[in-house]
């Protein structure tokens, strides 16, 4: 007969935090059991009530700090606690660090069973604060009021903010204009269970050469008071150079749809990465912390270790950013990717750059690579950077059948950073360093570059 947790939902207990958890959680054991408690911090000991009960876990509210650690510190935030935009402001910055380079530390022993790879200090930001260039914040109705900000965790709940301090302060201008022209106005926003309404999201992105774009996602094409509310955001936006309407009209919590509207000025703005210029448009995927990008391309430059004479293959290159970022310094580049907006926004990027030996190509990497290999492509080095799930395996076998001298591996995710780490090392590739590096400060995510070595 299986035994039954030690808790049940209510009960309040006490007890001592020893690490964790990957989304930032604090983690202790009742009675060996696993109990995870947000805003706890490892080193305290802590009085908690069970809130949700698992075979193998619960999770429960912090109700008093018995032992408080010296890595507490005061949240800045007003709504930290509501909000589910960050996890870790109560812990002081140098702890973020240290807690994040454990996490990849831990991955690749728990699950690439590799204790030995050298994983440097994680690079952090000298501000840790207003670094994203980019928001997303949905619109509803609360109490009669007209609201905006990000979902309470584990909700839909929208927890109402004038101010979001790891967004760069643009953006919380754009949400503040459009939130008082919409009450002004009466514009209707939209309401998930009814799927009624208008506005359902507002979009910022603040490029680093000073331009704006504004996208407001609409329920269907209709947009009441139009011209008042463009006329509205221009005057009170002195920095704009695109506002966009997008139109979304499925029950989804996809954000963006498929059409866009130019409602006042360029359908694109222009934002640089260390010398290269990128076009972006409402549905382009770019790094929401431009100064911690140039850091993690200068480390993927660094560990590629090109001279100029090498052929690189970017897998998943997205919109051609790491690309067009190496691809000064090496004879010829070529990127794959799947989505073929992306693949048209890296050719425009080059072409924008004047940048010609680059070759970007359509498809599933792990299906265009064997043909680059039988058209005679010889890569020096293979980059691959991939989304949170990691990289098919088909691909990785693709990538060593090339030969590469090297592979950078670029994650944001050190869990299957690690299990294709392990993969790599049965193919003949071992791991040879990691370089973390803080993109997303006050969360419990962190991006690394790792680089994986053909023994010679």
């Amino acid at each position: 007969m299986k035994s039954q947790p030690p808790v049940k939902e209510g009960q309040v207990i006490s007890l001592s935090v020893t690490g964790l958890s990957h989304d930032g959680n604090g983690v202790g054991k009742y009675e060996d059991f696993a109990v995870f408690v947000p805003f706890a911090v490892p080193g305290e000991f802590v009085r908690v009530r069970i809130t949700q009960v698992k075979k193998t876990w619960a999770r429960g509210k912090l109700l008093e700090v018995l032992e408080p650690h010296p890595d507490r510190t005061e949240p800045k935030c007003a709504v930290f606690e509501a909000c589910g935009g960050c996890q870790s402001q109560h812990l002081t910055y140098e702890a973020q660090l240290r807690h994040k380079w454990k996490q990849v530390k831990d991955c690749f022993g728990r699950i690439a069973g590799m204790d030995d790879v050298v994983i440097h200090p994680v690079i952090g930001m000298e501000d840790p604060w207003r670094y994203r260039n980019k928001s997303q914040v949905p619109f509803g109705v609360s109490g009669g009021r007209v609201v905006a900000g990000f979902y309470r965790p584990g909700t839909h709940e929208i927890v109402d903010m004038e101010s979001c301090l790891i967004q760069h302060a643009t953006n919380d201008r754009v949400v503040r204009a459009v939130k008082e022209l919409v009450r002004e106005l009466r514009i209707p926003v939209y309401n998930e269970q009814t799927h009624r309404g208008v506005l359902r999201h507002v979009m910022a992105r603040s490029a680093t050469t000073g331009q704006l774009m504004v996208v407001l996602v609409t329920n269907g094409p209709e947009l009441p008071k139009k011209r008042r509310l463009v006329d509205g955001l221009v005057k009170r936006l002195p920095d704009l150079t695109s506002l966009v309407q997008n139109i979304n009209e499925r029950r989804t919590n996809v954000i963006l749809g498929p059409e866009n509207r130019v409602l006042w000025g360029e359908d694109c703005i222009i934002d640089r990465i260390g010398h290269v210029e990128f076009t972006i448009s409402p549905h382009s995927f770019f790094q929401v912390n431009p100064m911690q990008t140039r850091v993690l391309y200068d480390q993927v430059v660094k560990l590629a270790a090109l001279t100029g004479e090498e052929t690189v293959i970017d897998a998943y290159c997205g919109t051609g950013t790491i690309a067009l970022y190496l691809a000064n310094r090496a004879k010829r580049v070529l990127g794959v990717e799947i989505v073929p907006e992306a693949i048209r926004d890296a050719r425009r990027n080059a072409e924008r750059n004047g940048i010609r030996h680059v070759r970007f190509e359509t498809g599933a990497a792990e299906d265009v690579m064997p043909r680059w290999l039988e058209e005679g492509i010889r890569p020096d080095v293979i980059v691959v950077d991939p989304p949170r799930k990691g990289c098919d395996p088909k691909l990785l076998e693709t990538a060593v059948n090339m030969r590469p001298k090297r592979i950078i591996y670029v994650s944001c995710n050190p869990a299957t950073l690690a299990r294709d780490a392990k993969r790599l090392l049965e193919l003949g590739y071992p791991t040879v360093e990691v370089q973390p590096v803080d993109m997303f400060p006050q969360t419990g995510h962190v991006e690394c570059v790792a680089w994986m070595r053909r023994p010679d």
